[in-house]
This record gives structure tokens, C-alpha cells and sequence, in this order.
């Protein structure tokens, strides 16, 4: 079973970027996507509905912004759109959806950058009570009993190895500690595997998957890593391989590559 997540940072951008195209070459049997900044109405009958996949999507209510969706080549049993929460309800940041006994969720979780220190403020509580609830809706899903992946931009670098300035970034969103910390009581608290962390251990810049647009930063491989497949146990132990597509660059993302056994 391969899974894929990949923020698009527009899907319209991306499908002029060739990601579509690419998608058919990798044999996926999942892909999440996220960031689609893009409404129903926008998607083509390829976005929707790409050779071989069909799309199941989330979308945010302010136009341009957010929006989440997974492409499956078998019909889930059971979608969910919703959390009851506006942050993920109103801005398309949650998509669930089951296949037997596994869920596979696409994932945006808010990011909290600005230039204005009062708006980064403000982003930040909300990325904060975003946190707050995902945390508690995890959970909820490891309490079903079911095998989850949880795929997406989580907007946070989690420890020094999954960023290249660690230094620098010390109190930028994304690095603050308290950040970091949520994700340590995930894994190590609630028992949730990171897939790419628990496969290379010590791998660093193997694992970046987000890169500023500033001139030479992705030729210099100045990234950080945002985009997890993130498990239960039983899912974890049945991960083979993961890697990230950096050959053609369809956003400032690149695709997360996870090859589960059977």
C-alpha cells in the first residue's frame, strides 16, 4: 500500500505544474493533498477525478484559502468533512475517510508566520486552539480501535533534525518550543508514530519537505520538514520505505512518499 501527502499550495498551480501527470506514475493507492486554495466550482474534471482516482474533498468557505482532499482508488465506506469546530470546519482543513479497518485523514493544520508581530499574535492563538482540539479529536481516533494515518502539512518542525537553522529559527512559528512540545506528547505521550522519524532515525535534510521561494534556498537544501504521515502503532510497524519527491517541484511543498506492507 503507498500513500502520498503533498501540500499543493493551489491546485491549480500545481495541475499547470504537472502534478496530476506525475500522480498516475506512482502506483498510489492514497494521495492527500492539501492547501487547494480553490472551491468546488474551480476544479476540473481531472482535479476532480484524476485517471484512476477519485477525489473526496474539503473545502474552506473563504475563497483562495486552505482546503483539503484525498484521492482514493476504492470507495470509502464512511467520509467525514467535519470536526464541529470552525477552524477546521469553516476553513477545509480535515477530510476523513475509511476503507475497511483503517482511516486515512488529510490534514492542514493552521501556520501562524506574519511580519505583523499583532497578526502573529493572533494567528498563533488560533494555531494554538487548533492544536488544542486536533489533539483531543486524536484521541478520539485511537479510542475507535481502528488503524489511522494521519497525513498533512502539520506546520511545525518537531526536533532540530527537522530543520536546517535550528538556531534561527528558535522562536519563529513553526519551531517554538511549545510546538514542538505538542508533538512530543503525541508521539512519546499518546503513542502515535511519525512514519519518515521512526523509519531514519538520524537521516536530517533527507526529510525537508517545505522550502522558502527565496532565491536559492531549495538548491541549498535550507528546508524544513511540515508534511508526516503519522500512525497508530499497528500502522507504524507496517511502514517499509518513505522518501520525498523533489525531482519536479509542483508548490513550495514536495510530496511525501509512504510504502506500507500489507
Amino acid at each position: 500500500m503507498r500513500i502520498i501527502t503533498a501540500n499543493l499550495n493551489g491546485i491549480r498551480s500545481a495541475q499547470k505544474k504537472g502534478f496530476f501527470d506525475w500522480m498516475a506514475t506512482t502506483n498510489a493507492d492514497v494521495v492527500c493533498v492539501q492547501e487547494l486554495k480553490a472551491q468546488e466550482s474551480d476544479l476540473t474534471d481531472e482535479m476532480r477525478a484524476p485517471a484512476g482516482y477519485t477525489g473526496h474533498f474539503s473545502f474552506a468557505v473563504e475563497k483562495g484559502y486552505s482546503g483539503v482532499g484525498i484521492y482514493t482508488k476504492q470507495s470509502p465506506s464512511v467520509l467525514r468533512h467535519t470536526l464541529d469546530h470552525p477552524i477546521f470546519d469553516t476553513e477545509g482543513r480535515y477530510v476523513e475517510a475509511d476503507f475497511g479497518n483503517y482511516t486515512v485523514v488529510s490534514l492542514y493544520l493552521p501556520s501562524a508566520s506574519s511580519r505583523n508581530p499583532e497578526e502573529q499574535v493572533i494567528k498563533q492563538q488560533k494555531k494554538d486552539e487548533a492544536l488544542r482540539v486536533f489533539a483531543e479529536h486524536m484521541q478520539s481516533l485511537k479510542a475507535s480501535g481502528r488503524s489511522v494515518i494521519i497525513c498533512g502539512d502539520w506546520n511545525i518542525a518537531h526536533t532540530e533534525k527537522d530543520i536546517k537553522n535550528a538556531k534561527g529559527n528558535k522562536n519563529s512559528s513553526g519551531f517554538l518550543p511549545h510546538e514542538r512540545q505538542w508533538m512530543t506528547d503525541r508521539f512519546d505521550g499518546d503513542g502515535w508514530v511519525d512514519i519518515f522519524r521512526s523509519l531514519y532515525p538520524d537521516e536530517e535534510a533527507l526529510g525537508y519537505s517545505w522550502w522558502s521561494n527565496m532565491p536559492g534556498v531549495f538548491a541549498k537544501n535550507v528546508g524544513w520538514r511540515l508534511d508526516y504521515h503519522v500512525t497508530t502503532e499497528d500502522i507504524g510497524k507496517r511502514s517499509r520505505a518513505a522518501f520525498v519527491y523533489k525531482d519536479v517541484r509542483f508548490s513550495d511543498h514536495s510530496p511525501v512518499v509512504v510504502d506500507y506492507s500489507d
